[in-house]
């Protein structure tokens, strides 16, 4: 399948003087019909994604700052009772985890290749490397401060091309007691909710708990436990250690044979995705047209990375949409990329009120709704652009 010409989703432009130059690749997923893994075909360079001006800073949702603080509490109970536990965390952001095991007291230590990023992580007590992670980052970690109990992965490993780099470096980097936790956007959710705006360059993989066990294997790691939530559209978070230390739970074995009904390790099971696809666009943009020939004005909500596929698959241009309202300080005052529509503070949207807005944030759609109540009551309409595309 392809989405065609896309750019980096996270690569907001800070003036026109920038469109010319833009960078594009092709958006092709596949499914690998060895490892079972779902994954992109292009991708980028690290450094086109994850640099000194990286735009999402995890923090700006309270929804998930929460999330992770309860995820914290639930990790400090189950695998850090022993003596003076150090815990790791790879593309811990702007500490949005790791902050709740530093109040904690606890030693510990993030790595974050996106230099801004990792400044705010700082700025709140996390302590924090600026690296990518591999085997060369993991030994080093080791002979300065040991082997960690617990390394986490939170949205972070969907970002990365070398997995065996990582997996490797995690063999390297844990004590053979210890676990990682890794936390993603779960492929059975995409498959079932037609989610494809979770496609995109920085989500290398959409990960199943037998795709990763297969990458995993091949280092001396299995999947032990999972725990699915709702998080981003359907997150899975996977329990990993030394194979054969612990048993698979019920939950995993469960989950398991949910992969196997799904058919996620079957190209049939992709085939239907595509077309699901293909009418979820139509839809939409079937939506978003028929405002517009009644004159409405129409902006998008959430300047998300996930917008970037929607935007640019579906032709969405500044003829449809007047403005996108986002909430980051990094995004606002630039121009989304691909479509360069302008991305404006969330003033604006109070200040113009839209007939409808595409709410690109579809998956924090409670916390947002009930943030913009009085303009719904007054008559404004949301457009969800994907799993059930409607205005409501």
């Amino acid at each position: 399948m392809s989405f065609g010409r896309m750019p980096i989703a996270n690569a907001f432009l800070r003036g026109k003087a920038e469109f010319a130059t833009e960078y594009f690749y092709e958006l092709k997923p596949a499914l690998c019909p060895a490892c079972k893994c779902f994954q992109i075909v292009e991708i980028p360079r690290p450094e086109q994604m994850f640099h000194d001006h990286y735009a999402y800073f995890a923090s700006t949702s309270s929804v998930m700052s929460r999330h992770f603080a309860a995820m914290a509490q639930d990790l400090m109970a189950r695998y850090l009772t022993g003596p003076d536990p150090f815990v790791t965390e790879i593309g811990s952001n702007d500490g949005i985890t790791l902050q709740n095991f530093a109040k904690a007291g606890l030693r510990h230590l993030g790595i974050e290749p996106s230099a801004n990023v990792a400044d705010a992580a700082r700025a709140r007590g996390v302590a924090t490397l600026s690296a990518f992670f591999g085997v060369e980052t993991a030994t080093s970690i080791v002979a300065e401060h040991g082997n960690a109990d617990l390394f986490i992965a939170t949205n972070t490993m969907h970002h990365i091309e070398d997995i065996n780099a990582v997996a490797a470096g995690v063999a390297i980097l844990l004590k053979p007691s210890g676990v990682m936790i890794q936390e993603d956007p779960y492929l059975g959710d995409m498959v079932e909710d037609c989610a494809y705006d979770q496609v995109y360059a920085e989500h290398m993989y959409i990960w199943s708990i037998t795709a990763l066990n297969n990458a995993f294997g091949r280092h001396g790691l299995e999947v032990f436990h999972v725990e699915h939530n709702h998080h981003h559209g359907g997150c899975m978070r996977y329990h990993l250690g030394r194979k054969g230390f612990r048993p698979p739970s019920p939950e995993l074995n469960a989950a398991l044979a949910k992969e196997q009904s799904l058919g996620l390790d079957r190209p049939d099971t992709y085939d239907r995705f595509k077309a699901r696809c293909e009418e979820s666009r139509d839809r939409l943009m079937a939506l978003i047209d028929g405002y517009k020939r009644q004159g409405k004005r129409v902006v998008g909500y959430g300047a998300t990375a996930k917008s970037a596929t929607v935007i640019n698959w579906c032709g969405i241009t500044p003829d449809h949409l007047d403005w996108i309202s986002d909430s980051t300080p990094a995004k606002q005052n630039t121009f989304s990329p691909g479509a360069h529509i302008p991305v404006v503070a969330p003033e604006r949207f109070r200040a113009e009120p839209p007939d409808a807005a595409v709410l690109f944030a579809w998956n924090h759609f409670n916390e947002i709704d009930a943030k913009e109540r009085s303009w719904r009551d007054a008559g404004g309409k949301w457009i969800l652009p994907v799993r059930k595309v409607e205005a409501i």
